[in-house]
């Protein structure tokens, strides 16, 4: 399950890395100058998440943030996607780059607790997170060419959706409290 978690949330970066700025101007109508300015904010909302991540995963728990980035990353898609607005497009930008910025790294740190012989669990999904990467952006870049990019965006919204549903189930430890001993 946290393979599964892993393709959906890195297919969600790395579409955002290669193809958003082109879904902003050609889906959007956006400036080719203003798109790229779009793809900066989701970088800006990447680097958000992962600094303040922490935090939310020692009050919740990796299973709830992890469930709670898919959501995130799905409605940021699925605005993107449906809705034919400009101003919204670009502030799903914000929620697509808060939910896709924990999904890698969390769910690697899952897969290392979550069982013996951990740097082999990591290493496969690590190994799905990376096959992601680089086999998803040019395979939705062939559906893009016969569908439109909008169009592709709905291949990783539904990976992203899945990962949302079956985060609950991975489980998880919460770190346990730390107990400082006075002298």
């Amino acid at each position: 399950l946290i393979g599964v978690i892993i393709l959906a949330m890195a297919l969600a970066e790395g579409t955002a890395n290669d193809w958003l700025p082109l879904v902003m101007v050609d889906g959007h109508g956006f400036d080719p100058a203003l798109g790229s300015t779009i793809y900066a904010v989701f970088a800006a909302a990447m680097t958000i998440g992962r600094f303040s991540g922490g935090w939310f995963i020692e009050r919740f728990g990796r299973p709830a943030v992890l469930c709670a980035s898919g959501v995130f990353a799905a409605v940021g898609l699925a605005l993107v996607i449906f809705v034919d607005s400009q101003v919204v497009a670009a502030a799903a930008v914000l929620l697509w780059g808060l939910g896709a910025s924990l999904g890698f790294p969390v769910a690697i740190s899952a897969a290392g607790d979550s069982g013996p012989d951990s740097a082999a669990r990591v290493s496969l999904v690590a190994t799905a997170g990376y096959v992601a990467f680089l086999v998803g952006p040019p395979a939705l870049g062939f559906v893009g060419d016969e569908y439109g990019l909008r169009a592709a965006l709905l291949i990783p919204l539904v990976f992203v959706v899945i990962a949302a549903m079956v985060a609950p189930l991975i489980g998880g430890r919460r770190r346990a409290p730390v107990l400082v001993e006075e002298a």
